[in-house]
């Protein structure tokens, strides 16, 4: 039986923490727990793009996300790349959406091929063999052969591929609105209410 006030997130070290920074947010604010990972190369963007600078301990990265975010205690589970005690490393858990946000080419690869050397690629493995909902957020520019041929072939498993490709039809002003637009989309895709962005003819 799935939780649908569980999530599981992922960022990677593709350029876009804005995106992730936002996206868990959101999340936290809707009080959802959020099953965070984070690479290796993951932390290194956050800290040239947004100044998080997270402490390497899981429990204490945890402590300075939720006094960040100003969540509830509990509401954010950090794991470990190698963590493979993480509910998320067995099919058996009732987290019902997987979002990788930014997706490197190297993580999309990797889901691709069934790779499961750290927990990350290992989780987005369960989600497509338990037939549960994972999107990936890819940021590269251009994409190569290789590239597409790896997402066409996760979309055919039922992935849903959302490059954070932001329309300019609603008049952004401020980057904020630009992120708030992607965000918008892959809270959609995850079935998650939101006011970040009023409807096409509303």
């Amino acid at each position: 039986m799935s939780d649908p006030l569980q999530i599981a997130l992922a960022i990677t070290g593709a350029s876009g923490a804005p995106y992730a920074k936002r996206l868990l947010e959101q999340l936290l604010h809707q009080g959802i727990t959020v099953h965070l990972m984070i690479s290796a190369a993951g932390r290194i963007v956050l800290a040239d793009e947004l100044d998080w600078k997270l402490p390497a301990r899981a429990a204490d990265a945890t402590k300075v996300l939720e006094k960040q975010f100003n969540c509830q205690a509990g509401q954010i589970k950090l794991y470990g790349e190698q963590q493979w005690s993480s509910p998320l490393a067995s099919g058996s858990h009732s987290v019902p959406t997987m979002i990788v946000c930014p997706c490197t080419m190297g993580t999309l690869s990797a889901i691709a091929c069934g790779g499961s050397d750290n927990l990350i690629n290992r989780a987005a493995d369960v989600m497509i063999k338990e037939q549960r909902k994972l999107i990936v957020v890819p940021r590269e520019a251009p994409f190569s052969q290789i590239h597409l041929e790896n997402m066409l072939k996760l979309s055919r498993l039922g992935v849903c591929i959302m490059p954070p490709n932001p329309g300019f039809y609603f008049r952004p002003q401020t980057l904020e609105d630009i992120v708030d637009f992607v965000v918008a989309r892959i809270l959609d895709q995850a079935s998650i209410s939101h006011q970040l962005m009023p409807r096409w003819g509303e």
